[in-house]
């Protein structure tokens, strides 16, 4: 680095862009005396090499801070001091003594001497912070990839932690890409033999480790620093430019395998916590534009559950957000995004939920993002649900709904057959069934936070005494089931019922109307041992075990061939409701055909799926019931013949039966083993 001369830069972009004569830098501060420009020599460098002070005269254009320095390139670290005002009765939070990563930053070094617990006191922490970096976009050979833009209709969601997916020694990976972007690339051709369309990532926005309980490092990544910096923890090679270059690389790799690439993104909070936090980059910037305040302007709402609320719809925080996401579309060529605590950005600046949010209104209308999945977790800590009431036209929505509703019902509990049902075709009691269409419900039974689909059928409580936290944190009602022993057992006729459970939920999972989402590991039998919120759990216990494709191998083929099968039924890929009036798209039934058993202690539901103009029939028989029932089964045209594909109750192998091996199912009713799903289809006559 060798600065040749100083300009009095641009107002734009913001962030720092590297132009032909150096690097120009741009900030927004209001209230702010003046700034600094921190210069570092690496990512270790305890003190700048060089302080460049920026003139309110020069270097300022209405509330923006800029200035060009010539010489400087790509890969140059950076931060900045901002002197003003600490008067936090006021909302005013600067400290001249913190160095601020640059909320801008598209890339973030940290390196082996940081520590956030000195951003937390009045002391200088140069020697102990965070450094971002200066990225050339230009610098990065993208070989024509592009967005796939998939149709949503065959979509199958697979969240996966970009850490825990390969981390395990048991990957196969070579240690220095275990716990990858790189190492993730090696793993997918699991990804493509599974079906999965989409990996939804969780959270790779740079994010700080250490904000965990004391010994214990943040695993899932809800505590973002940038909202454009890939995690550099992530990268395996160790040059500041890695991350970047990385995430650019799995992207790539990703889409020439057909896989899109959805982002989980935290524009709710940030890792600054509440008023006892760090002070790490908003709040020393402009604490009251990037933040909604309590009454007591000292302190934080925290709708979010995480010390602090990000001021969503203020107009600074706003356009930050959506230069985030361009940025990750148009630079980085994800596809789409997951909102968490999606129902944080219809609050105000004074946290009251709006009924026309422009942040959400915005997403949903940028040219720049109309092509992107956009995922909303439609609530938020403070008990605002917006599930089957999120604003806009294209918001998909986690449907919390069909989780609890399909666990009840797997589990055996009363009362559940017409929530059942309702999941089954789509939620048409929570959505509209106008302008509706039925993939924006992201269907799922289990994701990060919760129990795994193993745990969900091994556990009737949650342990998670390893968080430090005596085990009051995480949901205490997971509609669970242990099927007799509660955790790790011997007994035989318990394993054989959790493998049934197992194949029962993704029965009802895969055939149903929406967009189904599994979570990493389910389809191998992942376990973390009862923890049902283990955000904080960086370890074996989390990560994916690679042994668990081959020792559970009859869930793997049974999922593989499952996904497989849905997508060969031409009535998952319509664009409207099963259940719209008039139609018989979907038809109900129980032990006796056409008489479906609504009652609270009904515990069995089966259902008739056809599409219009086809022939071909499939029959779903779904039984929680302790005992043996025999459902009738419909007539079939003629030349046609109905035939078995599913039957969990029946031993790997037979569980599930392949086209070519099917044979025409000769009774006219068909017997459903206690706690067990079935499927049939017309064929013809064989």
């Amino acid at each position: 680095m060798r600065i040749t001369g100083l300009k009095r830069g641009l107002s734009f972009p913001l962030g720092a862009t590297v132009t032909a004569d150096g690097v120009n830098f741009c900030v927004f501060s209001k209230n702010c005396y003046y700034i600094e420009l921190l210069l570092f020599e690496s990512v270790e460098s305890p003190t700048p090499t060089d302080v460049i002070r920026l003139d309110p005269q020069q270097n300022r254009t209405f509330y923006y801070w800029h200035i060009l320095v010539e010489g400087l390139k790509n890969g140059q670290l950076y931060g900045y001091r901002v002197h003003g005002p600490f008067d936090p009765q006021t909302g005013l939070r600067f400290d001249g003594k913190k160095v601020l990563v640059d909320p801008y930053s598209k890339a973030i070094a940290v390196g082996k001497n940081y520590d956030r617990r000195p951003a937390t006191r009045p002391v200088d922490t140069a020697h102990s912070c965070m450094k971002s970096v200066v990225v050339d976009s230009r610098a990065y050979d993208w070989e024509g990839d592009l967005p796939l833009h998939r149709d949503s209709r065959n979509s199958f969601i697979y969240e996966l932690h970009p850490r825990g997916f390969t981390r395990n020694t048991d990957s196969g990976i070579a240690p220095e890409k275990c716990g990858t972007y790189l190492g993730l690339i090696e793993k997918i051709p699991h990804l493509v033999e599974l079906g999965v369309t989409e990996v939804e990532l969780l959270p790779v926005q740079q994010f700080d480790e250490q904000d965990a309980p004391a010994g214990k490092l943040n695993y899932w990544g809800y505590s973002p620093i940038s909202f454009f910096a890939p995690h550099c923890g992530y990268a395996s090679a160790k040059d500041p430019l890695a991350p970047v270059r990385e995430f650019r690389d799995m992207v790539k790799a990703l889409h020439k395998a057909g896989i899109e690439v959805i982002l989980d993104v935290v524009f709710n909070h940030t890792t600054e916590g509440d008023h006892t936090g760090p002070t790490l980059s908003y709040r020393g910037f402009e604490n009251r534009a990037y933040y909604i305040l309590d009454q007591n302007r000292a302190n934080y709402a925290n709708y979010s559950g995480c010390g602090n609320t990000f001021n969503a719809n203020q107009s600074i925080a706003r356009r930050m957000i959506l230069d985030s996401l361009r940025y990750w579309v148009s630079e980085m060529h994800v596809d789409g995004f997951r909102f968490d605590l999606a129902t944080v950005l219809s609050r105000d600046e004074w946290g009251q939920p709006l009924r026309s949010p422009p942040i959400l209104w915005e997403i949903e209308s940028d040219p720049i993002l109309a092509g992107t999945r956009i995922i909303a977790e439609a609530w938020d800590a403070s008990g605002l649900n917006q599930v089957g009431s999120f604003v806009g036209h294209r918001w998909a929505e986690w449907n919390g709904v069909f989780r609890d509703d399909v666990r009840r019902f797997i589990r055996g509990d009363s009362g559940t057959i017409r929530g059942l049902a309702n999941r089954i075709s789509g939620s048409p009691d929570l959505f509209p069934t106008d302008d509706w269409e039925p993939d924006r419900s992201i269907n799922f039974l289990t994701c990060h936070d919760g129990f795994t689909l193993r745990d969900l059928v091994s556990y009737n409580h949650k342990h998670n005494d390893a968080n430090g936290e005596n085990n009051r944190d995480g949901m205490d009602e997971n509609f669970s089931w242990n099927c007799g022993a509660e955790g790790v057992t011997t007994d035989v006729s318990v394993e054989r019922l959790r493998i049934q459970q197992i194949k029962n939920f993704l029965t009802v999972l895969f055939l149903s109307q929406g967009t189904p989402m599994m979570q990493m590991g389910d389809e191998a039998g992942r376990t973390q041992n009862g923890n049902n919120n283990a955000y904080c759990q960086d370890d074996e216990g989390t990560w994916f075990s690679w042994k668990g494709v081959q020792t559970n191998r009859e869930v793997f083929e049974f999922t593989r061939a499952i996904v497989a099968f849905r997508r060969s039924l031409g009535v998952f890929r319509m664009h409207r409701l099963w259940v719209q009036e008039g139609d018989t798209i979907i038809r109900w039934s129980g032990v006796k055909l056409w008489e479906p058993d609504w009652a609270d202690h009904s515990h069995s539901l089966a259902y008739r799926l056809q599409e219009p103009g086809h022939h071909q029939q499939v029959f779903v028989i779904l039984n929680s019931y302790l005992q043996d029932l025999a459902f009738e089964l419909p007539g079939t045209e003629r030349g046609l013949a109905w035939h078995t594909v599913i039957d969990t109750s029946k031993p790997a192998g037979s569980d599930f039966v392949s086209e070519t091996a099917r044979r025409k199912y000769e009774s006219k009713s068909y017997l459903s083993r206690a706690r067990s799903c079935s499927v049939l289809i017309t064929d013809r006559l064989t």
